[in-house]
């Protein structure tokens, strides 16, 4: 019994979601015409001749004329049918005119608008604590898709991505899980006027196969999404309370509260851990009108900020609430802290190897905290490593390609000695050399000379005393 208890929880981990697709083409549906009414008998019915159309009829119409386009199909459900007015009185319609069909060509499979989720039976899924980031509210590519029953539908699917991948596709009650059958649909007469983009839907049959989670797929459209989101007229970001509004992966929207990034081992079990969360702490009072999303997301990793370097899986949780001004976002901080908590108590029982809360409110700036900050190492230690390594792959690199030389260093043995240099020989001190005196003194003893004439003088090589004379 335990065994098999297992296996339904695995299973449920890996259900896929189910989202339906919202507008139709459908004749019947008033939104669908320029006069915002179903056409009556006293009405001329103009669709335009260039543009491509996929109608549901699903009752009988007259009509008082109709223009058809040059490509298109009209599905009639038992019973439908056109016919001509025939000038009786019709109630509701005493006043005729021309009623254009309204243009569906820009309806974008990557508008989060146009998609719910749905129970399998196509029943709206019950509204909880539980929400999704915009590009999860788009198929993912492990989801299952569901166009209505007896609706007309026309599609854009233009796409940063080649293939749109996907568990299964209904169309017209049809499940289509197979890629055969789903092959087989679209080279049928329906497909090219339902679907049209460069994007191609591909039915894969498979949910996905990782207990803890699946990335949903969209990222590379994440900026299709976010603009087909605010497109529209009134539809902009909500004015965030905060002064630092996160902004977590896959939503277009900055917002106030919490969001907690979680590494995991194998052992991790999302759907099991989401059910933890919501029967421990989101359903106690105190966190009423707070909301929670959770899924696997990749965060791109980079170098000096700069250089890609892969993507790491992580698991992202947001935590939004629906308190105003300056209590903005602090339910969600506070259910933030608790699960902090438990992690630090239970997180490896859980398949959690470390997480990181980052969190804004309206009274506070955001702010970072690890749960375990002892089995990180520092920002800084890895900066200097890194600049290390740097610098010896340089010049590795550059004594290689023959740029830097290395001096060749020999040990010197105990017997190998230096002879000492030669000491230079002393300079003899010569003076030096004056131009002007160079006459060599008399040769006259001077003593005898002064004891004769009792007369001191000096030499001057400048002045002849004979020339003196006359």
């Amino acid at each position: 019994l335990l065994s098999l208890l297992g296996i339904l929880q695995l299973l449920a981990a890996t259900v896929a979601v189910y989202k339906q697709w919202i507008p139709n083409t459908n004749f019947e549906t008033a939104s669908n015409w320029d006069k915002g009414r179903v056409p009556c008998a006293r009405d001329v019915v103009h669709f335009e001749k260039d543009k491509v159309v996929s109608v549901f009829v699903g009752s009988p119409h007259a009509l008082t004329d109709m223009y058809l386009p040059l490509n298109g199909e009209f599905l009639l459900a038992a019973g439908a049918a056109f016919t001509a007015f025939d000038g009786s009185w019709d109630p509701g319609c005493d006043t005729g005119g021309t009623v254009r069909f309204a243009d569906a060509e820009q309806r974008s499979w990557f508008d989060p608008t146009l998609w719910r989720d749905v129970l399998p039976s196509g029943e709206l899924r019950p509204g909880g604590p539980i929400f999704s980031v915009h590009e999860e509210r788009v198929p993912c590519r492990h989801d299952d898709v569901i166009f209505q029953p007896e609706t007309s539908f026309r599609v854009n699917t233009d796409s940063a991505q080649p293939v749109i991948h996907l568990r299964s596709i209904s169309v017209m009650g049809q499940e289509l899980n197979t890629p055969s059958s789903w092959a087989g649909y679209l080279g049928g007469p329906s497909a090219p006027l339902q679907f049209h983009g460069n994007g191609t839907l591909q039915v894969t049959g498979t949910g996905c196969p990782d207990k803890s989670g699946c990335a949903c797929g969209n990222a590379l459209d994440g900026p299709r999404i976010c603009a087909a989101l605010l497109r529209a007229p009134g539809r902009q970001c909500p004015e965030p309370a905060c002064q630092s509004p996160l902004q977590p992966l896959g939503h277009c929207c900055g917002v106030c509260g919490a969001t907690i990034n979680l590494e995991f081992t194998p052992h991790f079990d999302l759907q099991k851990y989401q059910d933890k969360l919501v029967q421990e702490l989101l359903s106690q009072p105190k966190y009423a009108g707070v909301q929670m999303a959770m899924s696997k997301v990749h965060r791109a990793q980079t170098f000096l900020g700069t250089v890609s370097r892969g993507a790491t899986p992580l698991i992202q949780i947001v935590l939004i609430d629906d308190r105003a001004g300056a209590q903005a976002g602090s339910a969600a901080e506070q259910l933030a802290a608790d699960i902090m908590q438990d992690i630090a108590q239970h997180g490896e029982a859980l398949g959690i190897s470390s997480g990181k809360m980052e969190v804004a409110t309206g009274s506070t700036a955001s702010g970072q905290v690890g749960s375990h900050p002892a089995s990180r190492i520092t920002a800084g230690s890895v900066m200097g490593l890194l600049f290390s390594l740097l610098f010896l792959g340089g010049i590795l690199f550059l004594y290689r390609k023959g740029k830097l030389r290395l001096p060749a260093l020999r040990p010197q043995h105990p017997w190998e000695r230096m002879e000492d240099p030669e000491p230079p020989a002393p300079a003899s001190d010569k003076g030096f050399d004056n131009p002007v005196f160079s006459v060599e003194p008399p040769d006259v003893d001077l003593a005898e000379v002064a004891s004769k004439d009792l007369q001191v003088f000096y030499l001057n090589p400048l002045y002849n005393a004979s020339e003196t004379e006359t």
